[in-house]
């Protein structure tokens, strides 16, 4: 079984100083907790940017700032967001690619979320995809339900996509698939062969699903975008806390965890 690659989703686009009094929220603060999240056992950051009073946005001059920081501190992956927030164009979302992170996230659809949609037109899919291609940047696809599995499987016998993939299966958001073990089981029984997978269990799904993908080979992302709680009514200190769990179960599990150059390996990142 590989080393387990642990992904730390920093701040989102949803979550604010009310509800996290901890969420990072300018350059300085995410790569601060970047690298605390290094320390603490995780191979990659998943990254949203944030204007200065909180408000999501997808500036390029901001993300370049978030990246810089990070790597001036750590040598995490830094997986940039083209979901931003709901409501923002396409062209807005694709801004950061153009900094030719390592890797970017890519949704297979569109999906209701809580009481909005998130809008995936298939033209503008593959005007994400031809941009991540020209910038060298590897896709992670983000599937929100079971019939994005099956447009990326589309995908793979037309040619859009090429070789092995990663996928993050994001299970338990509202108008999405449940967060729960039998929804992770039929995903992943629908894998590609010799694809990479990781779960992002929301809120209370957080815990069991990242523990039941380490017993089934895949990976796990935690942090303050999915969940702000360590435990029921308990806020998280930190991102850092929720890696440093999923560490200790990985040890006790013996599933070791991934360095930074581990992920990028097993990623297949340049």
């Amino acid at each position: 079984m590989d080393k387990l690659i642990i992904t730390a989703a920093l701040t989102g686009a949803e979550v604010t100083r009310t509800q996290q009094p901890a969420l990072p929220i300018t350059p300085e603060e995410i790569a601060d907790a970047a690298f605390a999240c290094a320390q603490a056992g995780a191979a990659m950051v998943h990254v949203h940017a944030r204007l200065p009073d909180g408000t999501p946005t997808q500036d390029k001059e901001i993300y370049r700032q978030i990246i810089a920081e990070v790597k001036k501190r750590c040598n995490v992956i830094v997986q940039v967001s083209t979901g931003g927030a709901v409501g923002m164009t396409p062209q807005e979302r694709l801004s950061p690619v153009t900094l030719k992170p390592e890797m970017a996230t890519l949704s297979m659809g569109s999906v209701n979320f809580g009481g909005d949609v998130f809008m995936n037109h298939p033209a503008d899919m593959e005007v994400f995809l031809r941009a991540m291609r020209e910038h060298g940047v590897k896709p992670e696809l983000e599937i929100f339900d079971a019939g994005m599995l099956s447009t990326a499987q589309r995908w793979l016998k037309k040619g859009l996509l090429n070789g092995p993939q990663h996928f993050d299966f994001v299970l338990g958001i509202p108008g999405g698939m449940a967060g729960t073990p039998e929804a992770l089981m039929y995903l992943r029984s629908q894998l590609p062969a010799q694809s990479t997978w990781t779960v992002a269990g929301i809120g209370p799904a957080q815990l069991p699903l990242g523990t039941l993908a380490m017993v089934l080979g895949g990976h796990v992302r935690v942090g303050f975008e999915d969940n702000v709680y360590y435990r029921k009514g308990e806020l998280a200190t930190s991102n850092a806390q929720l890696v440093a769990r999923m560490v200790r179960i990985s040890r006790e599990l013996d599933r070791p965890v991934a360095t930074p150059n581990e992920a990028r390996a097993l990623l297949g990142l340049n």
